[in-house]
């Protein structure tokens, strides 16, 4: 597996169990029939929201969802690179997974369940597979597995549809939600693994703790998944010394936060308002001694560009000219004005949310370390980290 691993209070209690369905079923009872209102009202109850980053409430999608004819997906294809947590969950607890998809389908009359697998990982569909076929007939549904190519749009949920509509894995424009009209055309309950494994979770134990998984510190060398109560310090996450240094919060599409800034605050959504961030797909990226927000930026920039679609000029075009700019800051020979020119041009414009992601990191770093960005005008970083102009 790709990151370690931390025992937590729920998805990851009882790690020394392993992943077989034997030891799952001692602690979690196999899927039952469930009414879409009561299913809908258990999620609403623990406030489940979508933990693949859009934080979208899970009750409000199921019902959405509640349509003749509705499909289930579960995505764990995690394009996100700096994400493990699916991983974590499909490699320790595929059946918990499995029993939210299970769930879910039974209350949909959904007589389907398609896994979009990731394909940079082929424990993952390994694992998977293994769990499905443990299952036998129990679960009283198909089971279509999918991968996913190697890519950061390759896990957005159109991207998703169209791989298991038969077409390229790639985003493309639409104007109605999944669970309204998704693969092919019919009402389409598409959300990640946690996400459904807090559904099984839920429904089978009830809304405490309220957890997430987070991923701190995406680099393979050393990542860790842990899982957190909602509302619990981010002393119990960030080290004291981490704390003190800028933190990229939410993923390559999340935004940065000064140093100091989570100092008393909670693992918490409203909490994180008041700082314009969000908890996003669960990454926390605190910045590592030596290294600047402006240089860290520009490498996730340009590869943010690198990974876009080319379906339309945002991205095709706007977000490699941003790219260039974010470079050329971080060099010392750019301006600051061309940065904001840019976003404001970039901004609602894509015609997937790739543009508007990637604008918000360089939106953060541009509230946040405006004097920073200054600096290297001048051939200057605090960080020491200014990179060589050319």
């Amino acid at each position: 597996m790709s990151a370690r691993v931390e025992e937590g209070p729920r998805l990851l209690a009882h790690l020394a169990d392993g992943p077989g369905l034997a030891r799952h079923r001692l602690r979690h009872p196999a899927p039952t029939d469930v009414t879409v209102e009561r299913l809908a009202a258990a999620a609403a109850t623990a406030d489940l929201r979508g933990r693949g980053g859009a934080g979208f409430p899970f009750a409000t999608k199921l019902r959405t969802a509640a349509r003749r004819g509705a499909v289930v997906v579960v995505n764990l294809s995690e394009g996100e690179p700096a994400s493990h947590k699916d991983e974590a969950l499909a490699m320790l607890r595929p059946h918990l997974i499995l029993d939210g998809a299970v769930l879910a389908a039974r209350a949909l009359r959904a007589h389907r369940i398609h896994l979009v697998l990731p394909g940079d990982k082929p424990l993952v569909g390994t694992r998977m597979s293994a769990a499905i076929a443990e299952r036998e007939d129990s679960d009283r549904v198909q089971w279509r597995t999918h991968t996913a190519g190697v890519g950061f749009v390759s896990g957005q949920a159109r991207a998703v549809i169209e791989l298991i509509s038969g077409r390229a894995n790639l985003p493309v424009t639409a104007w109605t939600p999944e669970a309204v009209s998704g693969y092919r055309g019919r009402p389409t309950l598409l959300s990640n693994a946690e996400t459904f494994a807090q559904l099984g979770s839920v429904w089978s134990h009830g809304p405490d703790p309220a957890t997430m998984l987070i991923t701190r510190a995406g680099n393979t060398s050393n990542a860790t998944v842990m899982e957190v109560a909602l509302g619990a310090p981010w002393s119990g996450v960030l080290s004291p010394a981490e704390l003190d240094r800028p933190v990229l919060l939410g993923g390559y599409h999340g935004v940065w936060v000064p140093g100091g800034a989570l100092r008393g605050r909670r693992i918490d959504s409203e909490d994180l308002a008041g700082l314009g961030a969000r908890l996003g797909a669960g990454v926390v990226l605190p910045l590592a001694p030596g290294s600047c927000p402006v240089h860290e930026t520009a490498r996730i920039v340009s590869y943010l560009a690198s990974e876009s679609a080319q379906g339309c000029g945002p991205c095709r075009l706007g977000l490699p000219t941003l790219a260039l700019a974010v470079a050329d800051a971080d060099r010392g020979v750019g301006s600051v004005e061309r940065i904001e020119e840019l976003t404001g041009v970039l901004s609602g414009r894509g015609a997937c949310a790739h543009p508007d992601g990637t604008v918000r990191l360089v939106a953060s770093l541009q509230r946040w370390f405006r004097d920073e960005l200054r600096l290297h005008q001048r051939q200057e970083c605090n960080h020491g980290a200014l990179a060589p102009a050319s």
